[in-house]
């Protein structure tokens, strides 16, 4: 298992090197110059100069690229060209949004799809599998920010049981962060959903098939009963990997709904940043959720084996 873990963290080792190299060469080659676009199209050139000058944009690229990884490795990600404070702390606070949101949606979609695909897969072929089949194939294809307005229109404008966006902050109570959190959640819960139920369906059938699942029935155990006993653990190795891109997806691709929302997180803060030509923000905050996947995915792969003994005596 040390072994295993070892060969992982020089894994991800290696592909956060490789991914800095990529955001840097990607964001650094994108049109435009940072301080033009400050000063506008009518700013002399000396001007230009000196402010490239002030944010470092006037020397080699490398020792740009040096100074950038060196920094996040101290935690220090930069101050912002636009605003003129420190990278991490506008980070950390979006991050106070973006990932208790995440956290939200995931235990959401969770909770919605395990029972969900374990009824389809006891009901086989039957009318509430196909049911279970039809919803989840308009949850995938409805897209989440559809679901959002209509959250909206029912939720917040004629029932008015919630706001229709912005974020008090936590300063105003948990009870009030989280309720303010809830329709951004279940937006992007939904079609997280569909997708896992119909993996979680898919998984547990081909554990139906399995030896041990048939001597569970021999044993006098119900097909329920041998679902929940034997099939679901089996069948949470699939499971597993989905919930960890959807977790990263999660905190990384919300910048839809945070929009639609009014949302002070991590992906309104990228878009406003590649708006405002603000590289070293886009750069870092890219390369934070990068960093985020790649623990998400080690951490899965740990699980692999806490959820299926066989695979300890491969490692």
């Amino acid at each position: 298992m040390l072994r295993y873990s070892l060969k992982r963290l020089l894994s991800l080792g290696i592909s956060l090197v490789v991914a800095s190299l990529v955001i840097f060469a990607v964001i650094e080659v994108a049109p435009g110059d940072p301080a033009r676009f400050m000063l506008g199209i009518n700013a002399q050139p000396d001007t230009v100069a000196a402010l490239r000058a002030e944010l470092g944009l006037d020397v080699p690229k490398v020792q740009r690229y040096l100074a950038w990884v060196g920094g996040m490795l101290s935690g220090d990600f930069g101050i912002s060209y636009t605003y003129r404070v420190p990278v991490g702390q506008m980070i950390a606070d979006r991050m106070w949004v973006s990932l208790p949101l995440a956290l939200m949606a995931l235990t959401l979609s969770t909770v919605i799809a395990l029972p969900v695909g374990l009824y389809a897969a006891n009901r086989r072929g039957g009318r509430g599998d196909m049911a279970v089949m039809g919803l989840t194939q308009l949850g995938i294809a409805v897209p989440n920010f559809w679901f959002a307005m209509i959250l909206v229109v029912i939720f917040a404008i004629n029932l008015r049981w919630f706001s229709a966006g912005g974020f008090p902050g936590w300063d105003a109570g948990l009870l009030v962060g989280l309720k303010a959190l809830t329709l951004p959640a279940v937006a992007l819960a939904l079609p997280q959903a569909a997708i896992l139920s119909r993996v979680m369906r898919s998984a547990l059938i081909d554990i139906l098939s399995e030896d041990f699942m048939r001597t569970a029935r021999a044993k006098g155990l119900t097909r329920q009963q041998a679902l929940w006993r034997h099939g679901l653990r089996n069948a949470l190795i699939p499971v597993l990997t989905i919930m960890g891109l959807q977790f990263s997806f999660l905190l990384a691709g919300a910048i839809i709904i945070e929009q639609v929302f009014f949302l002070p997180g991590l992906g309104r803060l990228v878009f406003q940043s590649i708006s405002q030509r603000d590289l070293i923000v886009v750069e870092s905050v890219v390369m934070l959720l990068v960093f985020a996947v790649i623990v998400v995915n080690f951490a899965v792969d740990l699980a692999y084996v806490a959820v299926d003994p066989r695979l300890r005596t491969q490692l």
